[in-house]
């Protein structure tokens, strides 16, 4: 009896300790946060929910989305620096080396605290005028500047934003002196253009589409060398004129540090399913978006790496900073 006992123990301990260890190694067994550095209702947020959700719906979770806007995301970003590395935490952002470009000191280092998962998507600006400026191209555009030197304006959604970048590298290339004008978001920048007191504006496209389809502003072109299957109606820089200029701003996810190997390829895997998508495409679409899958983790890491040098030089440009 003792060791018909003993045996029975033993095999319920196995089993138990069976039962638990591949449940340890289960993933997702519980809902995954999405962390994300704007407030809802922006062009961030939107992506964060369009694409968290179907990431965690495709691993057979349910997501969590966490806004964290402040410091430029530099809020959700420390705040996904010091979670745990599990899977269940992610964060969703622009390229880091932005901030570490025009932050001084950060609270998190981006090589050291942040694993690239992949791209999410780019999205070109548009470039619109005043409706009542004597310019309907961006040839037209540059000569006009460059009759009135000292003259011309162009406003942005703020200091260091990617539109602001867009328009420091447009005088770069285009050899203009258009003054930069920021303001405390995309929305006040058009309307702004609308009353006259900017005569340009680098604007994302949910923010100045509108103002377009209206006959409030007139676009000229969107900031990439190509069209985008996202905007179709505006020429890319190359077809206006300008082949040297290309910028777009975008949105990747990224993990911390020592998320295991295994359910990183997890989630890399299924964050290419859901971008591959028509419905996600015509989704992103609706933001000006084009969804942008990497080829793998490291691939991303280093086109953030690839970007870093233009980053910098735009914002050692711009003379923005924060302190």
């Amino acid at each position: 009896m003792r060791a018909r006992s003993l045996g029975v123990w033993l095999c319920v301990l196995w089993g138990g300790w069976v039962s638990g260890n591949a449940w340890a190694q289960a993933y997702p067994h519980k809902p995954i946060k999405f962390v994300v550095g704007y407030p809802p209702g922006g062009s961030g947020d939107f992506v964060t929910r369009t694409v968290g959700e179907a990431i965690a719906e495709e691993l057979g979770q349910t997501a969590v989305i966490d806004n964290r806007p402040g410091a430029a995301g530099n809020l959700a970003s420390e705040f996904v620096s010091k979670s745990a590395p599990d899977g269940y935490t992610l964060l969703v952002g622009s390229n880091p080396y932005i901030n570490k470009a025009l932050y001084k000191k950060l609270p998190y280092d981006i090589e050291k605290d942040f694993q690239p998962v992949s791209l999410l998507g780019n999205g070109p600006m548009v470039i619109a005028v005043n409706s009542s400026l004597p310019v309907n191209s961006i040839k037209e555009l540059v000569a006009y500047a460059k009759k009135n030197p000292n003259k011309m304006n162009f406003g942005s959604s703020g200091n260091g934003s990617a539109p602001h970048l867009a328009g420091i590298l447009f005088n770069s290339v285009a050899e203009t002196d258009m003054l930069h004008i920021p303001f405390k978001g995309g929305a006040p920048a058009v309307q702004s253009l609308i009353a006259g007191d900017v005569q340009v504006i680098f604007g994302t496209s949910p923010v100045v589409l509108p103002q377009v389809r209206g006959g409030r502003i007139r676009p000229l072109a969107i900031t990439t060398q190509e069209r985008s299957a996202a905007i179709p109606n505006i020429m890319g820089m190359k077809e206006a004129g300008l082949s040297d200029y290309n910028i777009s701003f975008s949105f990747g996810l990224y993990a911390p540090i020592k998320t295991p190997p295994e359910e990183l390829k997890q989630i890399f895997e299924a964050t290419v399913k859901v971008l591959k998508r028509q419905d996600i495409r015509d989704k992103l679409a609706t933001q000006g978006m084009d969804p942008a899958p990497s080829v793998s983790p490291q691939d991303f890491r280093l086109q953030n790496q690839r970007e870093a040098p233009l980053w910098n030089q735009l914002i050692a440009a711009s003379g923005a900073k924060v302190d």
